[in-house]
């Protein structure tokens, strides 16, 4: 016999295992459902215009900041975060509330173009945003507020109705948040589901246009799908990102921003800092500059720890995995290395004698670990970075900032943080994009953020008084013909070179 069918999701506390939560999985019947109703309510939402829309973003924002202790300790009991961590999320995220809706207005207005040459000179042109009636969103455990901010706020500024499926790991804070747009009595155009793998497919099918965070390899499988229905997807993925320390680097700032980089929320961030190289001649000065600060870390769920507990069980033994075969491999562990006791922990790790052979540093590990590796200088530093599938972000630390553009050029990724880390994450006007393996499309870029979600529809219109009918219509004759052919000839410069001898 089949085994019968999980209804609900367990939501445990990290830190300790402690039960949470229940809550209803909602099945594909019910995501249907939910879509329909979704797309009935947007045709009012895209309706009242961007103003509106505006205005109703700034009161949920309004919510959410009054909310903020609340969503704050559910975000800590749910993923583990310690509080300054989660505070990121509950305030910090609204930062892409405001800016969409300080910007819906001008960023959907129509847009006059200009004539590219002589047959579309008699014409106004006009490009257009029209907003995808439903966008679904899938959200991951690591940042359940702020990943699903930065995607529902452009979209619903745009006009669209939102379809939200959290990971069934950490589905009640971003399930909340929600909860909140209802409460301020907003239009019915933003729900959210729970549930795993069947709820998500369910979302896919549903939705005019997706936008997947996860995994790499669950990343595929959407992308294939979203083409077998032609359907616009997003995607960001996987990251192996890379610092790279350079000779003149100062090295005080970079061992304490690669230590927050790599360790901020338990390394549980797609830009996370997941391997280092740094050149000889600085090398063993930045380790035990990095190994002092590891070591002066407090790990645990308490009000004054800096470090906390990773959302998952098997994320857990992946890091785990990572340190034991770089150890096997002829890597030392100087700081950190082991599992906790009890609960998701694992200590702030600090890896050194490591190579591209070693799983620590080609495989994405999302935990709290740094590989650091010598390098003989920057252009090594460099050829490593860019081996890899993936390319999310990078850092480079030097006190040149130019020498630091010329390297972030020569990178093969889509953001470069200099003497940085996560900047790029708070410069809403900038693009947040994977290249590689690391994603599909973008986030964020300013206006680009908000267009995403929507269809661009060009209008052609007359500039000048219309005779009956135009020289390249019916009937066709001999006479009619070629003039045709000279005009055409004339708009596409062939004509006006020959006469000329070029």
């Amino acid at each position: 016999m089949n085994a019968p069918s999980v209804s609900t999701l367990e939501i445990r506390r990290p830190a300790d295992g402690r039960a949470l939560r229940s809550i209803p999985i909602v099945d594909g019947d019910r995501v249907r459902s939910a879509a329909l109703e979704l797309r009935e309510a947007q045709v009012a939402w895209h309706d009242i215009g961007p103003a509106a829309r505006a205005s109703w973003l700034r009161k949920w924002r309004g919510w959410i900041l009054d909310h903020t202790d609340e969503l704050t300790d559910l975000l800590v009991e749910e993923t583990g975060k310690v509080r300054p961590d989660a505070l990121v999320e509950t305030t910090g995220s609204c930062e892409f509330i405001s800016f969409y809706a300080d910007h819906a207005k001008e960023f959907l207005a129509p847009e006059r173009v200009g004539a590219g040459g002589l047959l579309s000179l008699p014409k106004r042109l006009t490009r257009s945003y029209r907003p995808y009636p439903l966008v679904g969103l899938i959200i991951p455990w690591n940042f359940p507020i702020t990943l699903f901010l930065m995607d529902a706020a452009p979209a619903l500024a745009a006009g669209c109705a939102v379809l939200t499926k959290s990971s069934e790991m950490t589905p009640l804070t971003c399930a909340r948040v929600i909860e909140g747009w209802q409460e301020i009595g907003a239009p019915p155009v933003l729900r959210h589901v729970a549930g795993a793998g069947e709820t998500g497919e369910a979302v896919v099918e549903a939705v005019d246009f997706v936008q997947f965070t996860g995994s790499t390899s669950t990343g595929r499988r959407v992308a294939t799908r979203c083409a077998e229905l032609l359907k616009p997807v997003s995607l960001e993925l996987g990251g192996k990102d890379a610092a790279i320390v350079l000779e003149d680097a100062d090295l005080d700032r970079a061992a304490h921003g690669i230590v927050w980089g790599g360790i901020f929320n338990s390394g549980q961030v797609c830009i996370s800092v997941e391997r280092v190289y740094v050149v000889d001649e600085v090398y063993d000065r930045f380790v035990e500059k990095v190994s002092a600060a590891l070591e002066s870390l407090k790990q645990g769920s308490r009000a004054r720890d800096d470090v906390g507990a990773m959302v998952t069980l098997g994320q857990v033994d992946t890091v785990e995995r990572h340190v034991r075969e770089a150890e096997q491999s002829g890597a030392r562990v100087l700081v950190g290395g082991a599992r906790g006791k009890e609960g998701n922990f694992f200590a702030p790790t600090l890896l050194v004698d490591v190579d591209h052979n070693m799983t620590c540093m080609t495989e994405e590990t999302f935990g709290p670990t740094l590989p650091v590796m010598r390098v003989s200088d920057e252009a090594e530093a460099v050829a490593l970075a860019n081996d890899s599938e993936y390319g999310l972000s990078a850092t480079v630390w030097t006190r040149d900032v130019a020498r630091g553009r010329r390297i972030a050029g020569q990178l093969e990724v889509g953001a470069v943080n200099i003497n940085d880390v996560f900047s790029n994450l708070f410069a809403v006007e900038l693009p947040h994009s994977g290249w590689k393996s690391s994603g599909l499309g973008a986030r964020l870029g300013g206006a680009q953020g908000l267009r995403k979600y929507c269809r661009v529809q060009a209008i052609t219109e007359p500039r000048f008084p219309l005779t009956t009918k135009e020289l390249t219509w019916y009937p066709y004759s001999a006479r009619r013909t070629a003039i045709a052919a000279r005009v055409l000839r004339l708009a596409a410069g062939r004509g006006l070179r020959q006469r000329l001898g070029l």
